[in-house]
């Protein structure tokens, strides 16, 4: 008879054997006991940032066991391990390398919070080792990871959640349902809104490897560089070999509700972009001023990012959501709120969620993994590739891009086949850079055609060269036919 550890720990704690002791005979956790079948192990890699945020969203949750910690910097590390044994009781372990967890089988499933370059490869790992996974937006680093990611989830019957949590939010549910039952006409335009400010990071210097970091394990797939950035740990989101600028960062879960509301798929017919890197100079790649135009048919999906002090646009009280314009009103969500305008213009009412509905995308995720039904997800893998590739297509557009002049660029947008008028949005743009007082000329997109079928772009092998990346030995992301 095959050897059942879940069935041994059971017999034990029935005898009294691990009396005063946890799962799997760790200190007794803060949370409500449950017998260990009825828990899900987990480990968390990745732990700054979100992942810290992440540790608290699933220590709250009874059905959730947590035995590992992960990170490649072991001062960020230990100092984690210590918040959670305050938050669940109980130390867990912790490891530098990821794939220490992997070799465990006690572990049911890993959340992942790692820079953007490691998540398709650690998810990759994980589920090829047969866990399920939470994985932190934008679910890859570049398309072919994304459709890398959905083959092993199906090939290896794995759980696999993008971490696009608005998707749980049960006023989102509300309003969604309003709107897909006609509440206000057709609807076949969004306009997604990331306005953040973001401070220059600063000219390109060379600065040492933080003592406590392993920088060959945290490059990963990526190639190992020189530093050349003061802010280590987070500003490689604005470096094209680690990060996804403002889009993949922040556009991410705003393009994801639009998706869902216009109720489409896939990576859009085609995609334009204009934009560029505007202030104060810094060794920053990636654009903070963007536009970007995705058709989808008759429908449109618009994700503006403004990283420069701005006003709030039309429509929001601040800077970051989602509208969607209808033939009878529209619907704006921002802040928490989901609203309802009429086709005036004048607020009809504020959508609620029923009374106790919260929603939670952690507890969605664990539900989902005791079911292994991934149709119970609010966001399966691949909402969250195709969310994930709208950004990298808009940023592509924007990399194979040239800079124009204004003329130029409101030819090229007045061509455009879309719900938008392109015209008008350019001019606001241009006006929001004269408030910063600044002149300098756009980088104009190419427009770029999409293949559904192969979700590459027809007759462009520029642009066709960015959908993948070059990895280094012993960490390379197998292609969807390798996984």
């Amino acid at each position: 008879m095959s050897f059942n550890r879940r069935k041994f720990v059971s017999m034990l704690a029935a005898s009294g054997s691990l009396a005063g002791l946890g799962y799997y005979g760790y200190t007794r956790s803060k949370q409500p006991d449950l017998p260990p079948s009825d828990r899900v192990t987990i480990a968390i890699i990745g732990l700054r940032g979100y992942g810290k945020k992440l540790l608290k969203k699933f220590a709250k949750l009874p059905q959730c066991y947590i035995a590992y910690l992960c990170d490649v910097d072991t001062g960020v590390g230990q100092k984690t391990v210590a918040q959670a044994e305050k938050l669940t009781g109980h130390k867990p372990k912790f490891v530098v390398d990821m794939r220490h967890i992997f070799d465990d089988p006690t572990v049911d499933a890993v959340v992942i919070a790692t820079p953007h370059h490691w998540h398709a490869l650690a998810a990759i790992w994980a589920m090829q080792a047969g866990k399920d996974v939470y994985l932190e937006k934008p679910v890859s680093h570049n398309i072919q990871e994304g459709l890398s990611l959905i083959a092993a989830a199906r090939k290896y019957n794995r759980i696999c959640q993008s971490g696009t949590q608005l998707r749980s939010k049960r006023v989102l549910m509300t309003a969604m349902d309003f709107m897909h039952g006609g509440g206000i006409g057709e609807v076949k335009l969004a306009r997604c809104t990331a306005y953040k400010r973001r401070k220059p990071i600063g000219l390109a210097g060379q600065y040492p490897v933080p003592k406590e970091v392993d920088y060959n394990l945290w490059s990963g797939p990526a190639q190992v560089l020189p530093i050349q950035r003061k802010r280590f740990h987070y500003d490689w989101h604005w470096d094209w070999e680690y990060g996804n600028g403002g889009l993949g960062n922040n556009g991410v879960h705003r393009v994801d509700v639009a998706r869902w509301g216009l109720q489409v798929t896939g990576l859009g017919d085609s995609v334009t972009s204009y934009g560029g890197r505007f202030g104060e100079k810094d060794m920053g790649e990636t654009p903070n001023t963007q536009v970007t135009f995705h058709e989808f048919g008759e429908k449109t999906i618009i994700q503006e990012l403004r990283g420069l002090p701005t006003k709030p646009p039309e429509d929001f009280e601040k800077g970051d959501g989602v509208a969607f314009y209808g033939a009878d009103g529209k619907i704006v969500y921002g802040k928490g709120q989901a609203r309802l305008f009429d086709d005036k213009g004048k607020l009809v009412k504020s959508f609620k969620p029923k009374k106790g509905e919260e929603g939670s995308h952690h507890a969605n995720f664990l539900q989902a993994v005791k079911s292994r039904k991934s149709a119970d997800l609010h966001c399966d893998i691949q909402e969250g590739h195709f969310s994930s590739g709208l950004c990298h297509v808009g940023s592509i557009s924007h990399r194979v891009g040239m800079q124009a002049t204004d003329e130029e660029i409101k030819k090229t947008l007045a061509q455009l086949q879309t719900n938008d008028d392109a015209t008008a949005t350019f001019e606001r743009f241009r006006n929001h850079l004269k408030e910063n007082q600044i002149s300098d000329p756009f980088v104009m997109g190419q427009k770029l055609t999409i293949d559904p079928a192969t979700q590459r772009f027809v007759g462009n092998d520029e642009a066709n060269k960015l959908i993948s990346r070059d990895y280094r030995a012993s960490f390379v992301v197998p292609s969807p036919e390798q996984v």
